[in-house]
């Protein structure tokens, strides 16, 4: 990419950033083109589609979460590392209104540009869970997709304002129905 491309490509994410912020998944193209000072065909060759942009401006931090998991899965009890991920993946959720349901919708999109990093996320969610299961310490008659979908609901949820307030108690009840036998302590600890 040329020096002049890399510089706009940089100036757009900082001002969708900005947008998003702002306005959740919902913030207009053509928006975010002129507060960058650039035509929505200069926007759209760097980033087609929308689920383009949010993959450009979610990497980090989904790349972060998929980390966090790897991390989880070796240095914490299987029942302390899946109530951790859902404290993680809460925060992330609440990082941009609307991206839940971005994400939901690539889920099982292959051609979303939010796709592979669904799939990391999903992947890594299946792991704990089988980590836990493997142990007995959570549900055996739900998989990934049961634990993805519940995540996403929960994260779709607490989007809502009148929810926000509640996103931990939110989490410690999922949690809490996902695990066999919740040490109270640990769990509660856990959604902090």
């Amino acid at each position: 990419m040329r020096a002049d491309a890399r510089k706009n490509y940089s100036h757009i994410l900082t001002v969708a950033r900005e947008v998003v912020t702002e306005h959740g998944a919902d913030a207009s193209m053509r928006d975010i083109a002129r507060r960058a000072g650039v035509g929505l065909a200069t926007l759209l060759r760097h980033f087609p589609t929308r689920e383009a942009l949010f993959e450009a401006l979610l990497c980090t931090n989904l790349d972060a979460l998929t980390q966090k998991a790897d991390e989880l899965e070796t240095s914490n009890s299987p029942e302390e590392a899946l109530v951790s991920w859902f404290r993680e993946w809460m925060a992330f959720a609440q990082s941009y209104r609307g991206v839940v349901a971005l994400m939901a919708a690539a889920h099982t999109n292959p051609d979303s540009a939010l796709y592979a990093s669904c799939a990391a996320v999903h992947s890594a969610s299946t792991r704990l869970l089988l980590r836990a299961q493997a142990e007995g310490t959570a549900r055996t008659d739900m998989n990934g997709d049961d634990l993805f979908g519940l995540m996403s609901a929960l994260g779709w949820l607490v989007d809502l304002p009148s929810f926000a307030p509640r996103a931990d108690h939110l989490a410690h009840i999922v949690t809490s129905a996902i695990l066999t036998n919740p040490s109270s302590n640990d769990v509660k600890k856990a959604t902090r």
